[in-house]
């Protein structure tokens, strides 16, 4: 992220004035001003790392969709399903559960003024709506990945199905084979040898 800042003796304490950053040089707080500043500025960079991520995870199931609109296999084995559910749900971890960006640090709590400049830095740089679009964005991934186990699950089902089909049809074979050699003495057709001269 880049933001320009200036000093500014006009402004009774620091503030983020149309995308710029107004910093009053004579302020007692400048310090913590600066470090808000930066704080909120590190939590979209912090943010952007992680759309990138996720990106990344989009790009490598995106073919899941196409193949699925084209009445295609599905070219993933469940493991593979298994191992990009994790992904998704690790970073959903990272960016709702381990990160602060959904609320504001416990820092600017007993701090008013200061928190108000975390906020509208926040604010202009979107992170609340962008937190919001990755969020929907993890949901929309999730789901593909529960329908596509729910596919392969439903197409091994189907596999298991025939295979014990095709296993019931030999062993009604076996059972004919044998009622037949019960009931007239064996196989006389297959046992006809050619006579002896």
């Amino acid at each position: 992220e880049l933001m320009n800042f200036t000093f500014s003796d006009s402004t009774n304490s620091s503030v983020l004035e149309k995308g710029l950053i107004k910093l009053k040089a004579d302020s007692p707080t400048l310090h913590l001003d600066k470090y808000t500043f930066s704080d909120a500025i590190a939590s979209s960079v912090k943010l952007g790392a992680w759309e990138a991520a996720l990106d990344k995870i989009i790009d490598s199931i995106e073919h899941i969709s196409d193949d699925l609109k084209n009445n295609a296999d599905v070219k993933m084995s469940s493991s593979e399903v298994l191992q990009k559910s994790g992904e998704i749900l690790a970073l959903r971890h990272v960016i709702n559960l381990s990160s602060d960006l959904l609320d504001t640090p416990d820092f600017y709590w007993d701090r008013e003024g200061l928190e108000n400049l975390y906020l509208a830095t926040c604010s202009h740089l979107a992170v609340t709506k962008r937190i919001k679009i990755v969020n929907e964005k993890l949901n929309h991934c999730l789901e593909l990945m529960e329908l596509v186990s729910t596919h392969l699950s439903t197409e091994h089902g189907a596999r298991l199905e025939w295979i014990i089909i095709i296993l019931i049809a030999i062993e009604i074979c076996f059972e004919v084979l044998h009622l037949v050699e019960r009931k007239f003495g064996g196989f006389t057709i297959l046992d006809q040898r050619p006579a002896k001269n």
